[in-house]
């Protein structure tokens, strides 16, 4: 069977880049009506949801367009390895400018595979990046860049084979989503609203229940830094985590057990539980409990706050050890910390089987991927 080899940019309807509506016009973002997609939400994967939403005046007075569902999305630009990453948008929406939106003719290509033969091309599309002080890449770039096409069925045929792993990745995190939001909704009902278990014969001293404390969050946590990665070698299975999340693997570690993550540069809100073995960036703190069944309690606590609102950074959002430490907390009594660990561990140890079974279908996936995209497999 013959694959012929095509430039991206004569398969598509049209390839187009996106906008940012003018940041101090509030009419442009409120009310949020049309799903706004930044490059870092481009991770090899679909999009049902953006984090941040526009008006139809920000649409109109801003070079950002609609971008029809099932395009495919390369990232230009943007902090760290995020150029040359790919996602598809099962939504119609806008994205910023560091977005290059392929849309894909129906006709001449399936805009799934064209999606995974480029998940297969990041290593070339970071070669191709131009110079400056941060490399980038730009759609004359992604328009250039030649991939090989089977006839349209077997496109659709070897799509099909590797979605069907996608689509069981998305059940399992939509699963994840949902465990962690019961889980969060117990930490409001007890220690938001103080409807926790014997609230009922429980009295109110000084404006909180008898028993409980107020403090500072270091009497509960030890904040310790990450430490750069590039000397830990990739042959591992420990996790490396940065401020965006999972970066990669590698054979070194920095704690075993639980911890909760804390960003302490770029994406602030990105809060983390975790409970492995495992190393951090210098870009991430990890909190290490100074009291036993507290750390999904610490989790939701820090979770809640909006800790761009504590940002000291200017170019970059930045946190400190010291905003951390001096954040007030009502600290209940050890009972009720039990008791609420032990519940919520339930919906956790639920979220580490599927989490490991995400990891399995994602190593099956990608060496599947290889192979069907090479060409040389017969399907």
């Amino acid at each position: 069977m013959k694959w012929e080899k095509v430039k991206l940019g004569d398969i598509c309807k049209y390839v187009t880049s996106g906008g940012t509506p003018k940041s101090s016009i509030k009419e442009y973002y409120e009310p949020k009506q049309i799903p706004w997609l930044k490059t870092k939400e481009v991770n090899y994967c679909r999009i049902y949801e953006t984090e941040s939403y526009i008006s139809k005046d920000g649409l109109d007075n801003s070079s950002a367009k609609m971008i029809p569902q099932n395009s495919v999305i390369v990232a230009m630009y943007g902090q760290g390895d995020t150029a040359g990453r790919v996602a598809i948008n099962k939504i119609p929406l806008t994205t910023n400018q560091a977005c290059c939106n392929l849309i894909i003719d129906e006709t001449k290509a399936y805009y799934e595979f064209v999606y995974y033969q480029l998940v297969t091309l990041y290593e070339k599309m970071v070669s191709l990046k131009n110079g400056g002080a941060q490399p980038n890449l730009n759609a004359a770039i992604i328009k250039s860049i030649e991939i090989k096409l089977p006839p349209l069925k077997t496109q659709r045929y070897i799509a099909d084979i590797l979605s069907s792993y996608d689509n069981l990745i998305e059940n399992n995190q939509k699963q994840i989503k949902l465990l962690e939001e019961a889980a969060q909704r117990i930490y409001k009902e007890w220690f938001v609203d103080l409807r926790f278990p014997g609230h009922e014969n429980t009295k109110i001293v000084d404006g909180v229940p008898e028993g409980w404390s107020r403090g500072l969050l270091k009497e509960l946590i030890s904040v310790n830094y990450g430490k750069d990665h590039k000397k830990a070698p990739d042959d591992g299975n420990i996790p490396v985590y940065g401020s965006g999340g999972l970066m990669r693997k590698c054979n070194k570690s920095l704690f075993s057990g639980e911890a909760v993550l804390i960003p302490r540069k770029g994406s602030l809100n990105n809060i983390m539980y975790v409970d492995e073995t495992f190393w951090t960036v210098d870009t991430m703190f990890y909190a290490t409990m100074k009291q036993p069944h507290t750390v999904v309690f610490v989790y939701f606590f820090v979770k809640a706050f909006d800790m761009y609102s504590m940002n000291i950074g200017a170019a970059v959002p930045s946190m400190t050890a010291k905003i951390l430490d001096a954040m007030d907390v009502v600290i209940p009594d050890k009972e009720t910390l039990e008791k609420f660990d032990k519940l919520t561990k339930t919906y956790f140890n639920k979220i580490k089987t599927l989490q490991g079974q995400n990891e399995r279908l994602k190593i099956a996936r990608d060496l599947l991927l290889a192979k069907l995209m090479s060409g040389e497999v017969e399907v």
